[in-house]
């Protein structure tokens, strides 16, 4: 029960062992959640998909908590970049907040704006970090999708047609 519990933590926290890419494991650990957003965006109705993407980022914001100190003890570091639940997290929060009528184009400025802010980690993106276990490995990624949601507003609001709009 023990090794099979363990099996499940690291399917989890690692993306589908997505995380284990050998490049970018933050970025390729972010395919599960395009592909969840994927099947909310073409299989709910527009009323229910909010929903649906919030329920989503509590339940991975929920398995960073639970798994981020299980996986900084069993890889001996802080923040390790196999674990990659925050980064699906990350994308969540932003899509929550910012969809065009074109899922691919959302898609796309959600992923990217994303993944910009949650590796150059600005302020307080970088200090937050240091939270104990998996709050640390949490909140830097919705800190760096709250800076993604804010670009891509302003963004939008100057070049609507470039975003989708």
């Amino acid at each position: 029960m023990n090794r099979y519990s363990e099996k499940i933590k690291e399917a989890i926290s690692t993306g589908f062992w997505l995380g284990y890419s050998p490049v970018a494991s933050g970025t390729v650990g972010t395919l599960p959640a395009i592909l969840i957003y994927a099947l909310i965006r073409f299989s709910l109705s527009p009323e229910i998909q909010r929903v649906a993407v919030l329920i989503f980022l509590a339940l991975s914001c929920l398995g960073c908590v639970a798994f981020g100190e299980w996986a900084e003890k069993r890889s001996g570091k802080k923040d390790p970049g196999t674990f990659v639940l925050d980064e699906i997290a990350g994308f969540f929060l932003t899509v929550l907040f910012f969809s065009t009528p074109s899922f691919f184009l959302t898609v796309f400025w959600a992923f990217l704006a994303t993944r910009f802010f949650d590796i150059i980690k600005p302020f307080p993106s970088n200090a937050i970090q240091d939270a104990p276990g998996g709050w640390g490995i949490l909140l830097d990624d919705l800190f760096a999708s709250v800076y993604a949601i804010i670009f891509l507003k302003l963004f939008a609001w100057i070049f609507p047609r470039v975003v989708g709009f």
